[in-house]
């Protein structure tokens, strides 16, 4: 037998941008809070406002499991969290530091749920090919393949071309001004150079609500489990 493994290049990841971990005290969080949360870090921050490179993830709690179901996604029901739980902030290098200076011991007011920020852990990029993200802005009578179309037209602006992509349904987040319509994204099959691109960069706007923002998966269950979670 002869077996032949594609040679692996160990590359470095750039640390330009990255990932800052933030511990959470608290009980609960909306289950949709991405304006509550992107409103009260950029009260504090305001830089992620000014420039396009940072981003705040929303707060991921586990799906259903052990006959417990994820409540509606709505700004009145809610999610408990656990000492695991974590705020995840995308922030160039140079504003690392400050960044967790300032966050670290907020208190934060989720639409009416507590929580306080602790220590916050540095985190890299990811070079894996498939890359999720949980929300990216859609249109509300726009298809799922003209949604798929647009993305594959918009990455093509960043030289990259889409090999294999799922969404997910249609979701509405709450903003005062009305909701913005959106669609889980996976993407496989990327590049590394392509897939730490996309992370850097992320995809539309709205990077300060969670919009856009890519975080590494293993596979295409990431799209249906989202479904089912909301």
């Amino acid at each position: 037998m002869f077996w032949e493994e594609d040679e692996k290049i160990h590359e470095k990841v750039p640390d330009s941008i990255l990932d800052l971990l933030f511990e959470i005290r608290g009980r609960e969080i909306p289950v949709d809070h991405a304006w509550a949360l992107s409103t009260a870090i950029t009260s504090i921050v305001p830089e992620i406002l000014e420039d396009g490179r940072f981003g705040v993830h929303t707060i991921h709690v586990a799906g259903s499991q052990n006959g417990w179901e994820r409540p509606d996604f709505n700004t009145e029901n809610r999610l408990i969290i656990s000492r695991r739980t974590r705020l995840t902030l995308r922030v160039p290098r140079e504003h690392a530091s400050a960044t967790e200076e300032k966050l670290s011991g907020a208190q934060l007011n989720l639409g009416g749920c507590e929580i306080t920020l602790g220590k916050a852990k540095e985190r890299p990029l990811s070079k894996q090919g498939t890359i999720f993200s949980r929300y990216v802005q859609s249109h509300a009578d726009e298809s799922e393949m003209d949604f798929l179309q647009r993305i594959a037209d918009e990455l093509k602006q960043h030289d990259i071309r889409i090999k294999k992509a799922m969404c997910g349904k249609n979701v509405s987040v709450y903003t005062p001004d009305g909701p913005i319509e959106s669609r889980s994204l996976m993407l496989a099959e990327l590049l590394t150079e392509e897939t730490l691109k996309l992370q850097e960069v992320g995809l539309g706007s709205g990077r300060h609500m969670g919009f856009g923002i890519f975080i590494p998966h293993k596979g295409i269950e990431a799209v249906t489990k989202m479904d089912d979670e909301k």
